[in-house]
């Protein structure tokens, strides 16, 4: 382990836990985040740290010590979730924590305004819109930060991106978590990482626990619309829930008795993959069958599922005969939750520190996440074993590795502290929005690929949009490619009515290049393609070749070439025949695809170097 400190370390932070990996990777089209550190990244001596953790501290400032958690609301039930108003089946929106007539204004005024966005009725939407806003004067939060999205978007109003902020902040203060996170998203562009990191940290850990108390894991299945400038197909498909033919064939072969389609199907119920509607009855009864014909992979999930209390009774006797089963079957990841039983003495006789530390590493030792995690907070925090800062930073990262939200937290934390690790804002702010964006506040991002899969392209809009304010790349990308593609329908609101031309190009252009600052190479080709032909805004070849720049950066092969072909004609770049040769043969080193272009562009190059003053 101490060898980590020696070289680089390439940290992968993926999207979602590995035991649903395989399912998620087809459809899922989020960029990687990716974490390089070194040995100067860590700290030689932080046993002294005054910020560091002690086993013993009644106030653990959000280390997790394996304390109970039992907060007391869920964000995701909040007066100003958007989430009552679109899933019939959640609890209706209580005015209990509001004025009662504002909290009815809000909740009309938002369904009328999703309803208006789904018929295309210019004049409903702006008829609901004063409702939000009348609402907003009498200072219901939610209200605030739906005016806030509409201020800042130039919805039935003059866009202001100042007071849109004031509009978020007010709903912030007010303890609006969909605000936080608009606010938060606008530090981190400014690069006000003192402001965003405070905000992002809050959000993250609201992330975490609300998944404890409505008993979801936090997996995120982000869809993107398109794959390039066409439409996304195979992903699509794939998302259609119980309509998709990949599903029905695997539910046919379950009900047929294979063992391992019935693990399947609880996987996708119990996680809510592919575009179905989680339902833990279902994969608890998936499960219970997979088991019954000898595929312990469901051993385990049975465990969680009784230890969650999902769909069942919280039973961790239960939990820990399941887990149990699946420790003797050599499931690594069952031997993690066994020590957590033994941490807090659930299932157990009593509580054993020894045994689960041993059960922790025999995690660890087989490339299980949590085991890596469990063990991490042990050594940070010193419980039954002798605190071990470095080694916790290494047990922590292997974790983060995996894509584990609480080590991903932690480690945030690491750096926010500058406890094992050298303080660094910047890396806390990321990794913290990493895990923020997993929040009860992602749902909306079912809700807009549902609509969009039923043809209600006006509201999918609407909702990749609101995410988009809250700092969402890939709805930001998903709002302006519907903006671009769907540009001939009404269904952009604009400042008076629909969007004109030049709104709805100054639109996405806008969501282009916000996607494009968190790593979406196509997104930042789009704006320079924008810029270089003059479509939406003037024409200017500098910023054309700026954007290019930037999509070079992520190994963009069309951006190289276009660079190549600016240099070659003097187009917002100084002429230079031997850049653009350069940059022309990048181009093919990144993408072999680019093979024919390059060489016909390197025969005009050839041609325009030796053949300058002739007619060829």
């Amino acid at each position: 382990m101490a060898r980590v400190l020696h070289r680089r370390l390439l940290l992968l932070a993926a999207v979602s836990f590995a035991v649903v990996a395989s399912l998620l990777r087809p459809a899922a089209a989020v960029r990687p985040f990716v974490l390089v550190l070194s040995g100067e990244d860590f700290l030689k001596d932080s046993a002294a740290h005054p910020s560091l953790p002690s086993a013993d501290s009644t106030d653990d400032d959000g280390w997790d010590d394996f304390a109970d958690d039992s907060p007391a609301a869920d964000p995701l039930l909040s007066p100003s979730s958007w989430v009552p108003l679109l899933d019939p089946a959640s609890p209706p929106l209580s005015g209990d924590e509001t004025d009662s007539s504002a909290d009815a204004l809000f909740v009309a005024g938002a369904r009328a305004m999703l309803s208006a966005a789904s018929d295309g009725d210019d004049a409903a939407f702006a008829t609901a819109a004063a409702q939000i806003e009348a609402a907003a004067e009498a200072g219901h939060p939610g209200a605030q930060s739906a005016l806030a999205f509409l201020t800042g978007a130039g919805m039935t109003r003059p866009a202001s991106r100042s007071l849109a902020f004031l509009l978020h902040k007010f709903a912030a203060d007010a303890g609006d978590l969909q605000s936080k996170m608009a606010l938060a998203y606008s530090y981190f562009r400014q690069e006000m990482y003192e402001e965003a990191v405070i905000l992002y940290a809050e959000l993250a850990e609201a992330a975490l626990t609300s998944s404890l108390i409505s008993k979801e894991p936090p997996v995120i299945e982000p869809i993107r619309l398109h794959s390039g400038t066409e439409e996304n197909k195979e992903a699509l498909r794939k998302s259609r829930g119980e309509d998709d033919e990949d599903f029905q064939i695997t539910e046919y072969q379950a009900q047929r008795g294979n063992a391992a389609n019935m693990y399947k199907l609880g996987l996708l119920y119990y996680y809510g993959l592919r575009g179905l509607r989680r339902d833990y009855g279902k994969a608890f009864h998936w499960f219970s069958k997979a088991v019954e014909k000898g595929e312990t992979r469901a051993l385990e999930l049975l465990g969680e599922i009784y230890a969650r209390g999902a769909g069942v009774e919280r039973n961790y006797t239960e939990a820990y005969k399941w887990l149990a089963l699946a420790a003797k079957q050599q499931h690594y990841s069952a031997y993690n939750g066994l020590g957590y039983l033994y941490v807090k003495g659930y299932g157990v006789e009593k509580k054993n520190l020894t045994k689960a530390k041993e059960l922790f590493e025999l995690a660890a030792e087989n490339k299980e996440a949590g085991g890596h995690y469990n063990l991490g907070v042990l050594y940070l925090k010193g419980i039954g074993v002798k605190r071990d800062v470095i080694r916790a930073c290494n047990l922590l990262l292997h974790a983060v590795n995996a894509g584990q939200p609480k080590a991903i937290y932690q480690v945030a934390k690491l750096f926010q502290k500058g406890i094992g690790l050298k303080r660094n804002l910047h890396m806390a702010t990321m990794l913290y929005k990493s895990v923020a964006e997993r929040g009860p506040w992602s749902s909306l991002s079912r809700w807009a690929l549902e609509s969009y899969l039923k043809g209600d392209v006006g509201k999918a809009l609407l909702l990749y949009s609101r995410m988009a304010d809250l700092g969402y790349e890939v709805a930001q990308s998903n709002a302006a490619w519907i903006l671009d593609r769907y540009g001939d329908q009404s269904i952009c609101m604009g400042e008076s009515s629909f969007c004109t031309d030049m709104e709805r190009h100054l639109r996405a252009h806008a969501l282009w290049w916000q996607a494009s600052e968190q790593g979406n190479e196509h997104a930042a080709l789009l704006i320079g393609d924008a810029y270089y032909y003059g479509r939406g805004v003037a024409r200017d070849y500098e910023r054309a070749a700026e954007a290019y720049m930037h999509a070079r950066s992520q190994s963009n092969a069309q951006a190289i070439f276009n660079l190549g072909y600016m240099h070659e004609h003097g187009h917002g770049l100084p002429l230079d025949l031997h850049l653009a040769k350069r940059y022309y043969d990048q181009a093919v080193e990144v993408d072999s695809a680019a093979k024919l272009p390059v060489m016909l562009a390197l025969t005009s190059l050839w041609l325009r170097k030796n053949y300058a003053d002739s007619f060829l």
